[in-house]
């Protein structure tokens, strides 16, 4: 358990006659993003003060923190339209923005009875990164160029990304991606740690994140439109929608309010400048949405 998990658990517990139902439970998957997501969801919360607030952060990825919606063990989580679509929907993850939206949210209402709000207004993709001197020194810009280079790079992923539809198998088929060893599986907060320090020269990391631009790290554009959008959606378990009307005020307020540009900044206030997650999410809060 880290040191925010345990310090909402005692505050519950000393509370005495609250129990963790009456509370509401804010989860999140292991990236700086969501982290921020969570924080920004639960300080919005506690605002209003309606009920008690419980995070549940660092839950590994999307299908820890869909069991554990399901289950009841978290109210509500920040999740990705494509990501929904094609790990937990198992569905080919294709088309518009809207059109997968509107097929998350109608078939999570129809499965599962999770209820998916606005888009926070963000789209964060999936990005195939290099390091700038390599992309610049081998004439890069492009995933439809890196397949002539692969089999002399290797490459980094997050956990998921081997098994996900819209993951590696994939991309590499697509592309025509062959590297120079089988793909480096590793956590989300290290790929980047790997590709500065030269263990890999390939990451698979997001749209949003916030040491790209810090570390001279260079995006390849996804010329063959391989990724689906990844519009950032809170998806809520319907019991916690009807316990708590201030779950409903909250996400009308962010429903598209952030860009990825705003996302970036405040990843790397938390990656690249090491602020409190806490603090940055309090500031933005003030001087966004007072």
């Amino acid at each position: 358990m880290d040191r925010r998990e345990f310090l909402s658990a005692f505050v519950l517990m000393a509370a005495g006659c609250t129990s963790r139902r009456d509370a509401v439970t804010i989860g999140s998957k292991n990236f700086t993003e969501q982290l921020i997501l969570g924080e920004m969801i639960a300080q919005m919360l506690e605002r209003l003060g309606s009920s008690p607030v419980a995070r549940r952060f660092y839950l590994a990825g999307s299908y820890i923190c869909h069991q554990a919606l399901l289950a009841g063990r978290i109210d509500m989580y920040v999740e990705y339209t494509g990501t929904a679509l094609a790990a937990i929907l198992k569905e080919q993850a294709t088309g518009d923005a809207r059109s997968v939206y509107q097929r998350v949210k109608n078939e999570y209402q129809r499965r599962f009875g999770l209820e998916v709000m606005p888009p926070l207004g963000f789209n964060n993709s999936f990005a195939i990164v290099m390091r700038g001197e390599d992309a610049r020194q081998l004439g890069l810009k492009s995933l439809s160029g890196l397949a002539a280079v692969a089999p002399r790079l290797r490459m980094g992923v997050g956990y998921e990304f081997l098994e996900r539809r819209d993951g590696y198998q994939g991309l590499a088929k697509t592309y025509g991606l062959r590297f120079a060893e089988a793909p480096r599986v590793m956590d989300l907060g290290l790929l980047y740690r790997a590709i500065e320090t030269k263990q890999v020269d390939v990451v698979v990391g997001s749209n949003t994140d916030g040491v790209i631009a810090a570390l001279d790290l260079v995006v390849l554009e996804d010329d063959r439109r391989y990724f689906p959008p990844y519009d950032a959606i809170p998806v809520v378990r319907r019991q916690s929608l009807e316990r708590d009307p201030a779950v409903h005020v909250i996400f009308d307020r962010l429903a598209n309010t952030l860009t990825a540009e705003q996302m970036r900044r405040l990843n790397y206030a938390v990656d690249g400048e090491k602020k409190d997650a806490t603090r940055v999410v309090a500031d933005y809060l003030a001087h966004r949405l007072p």
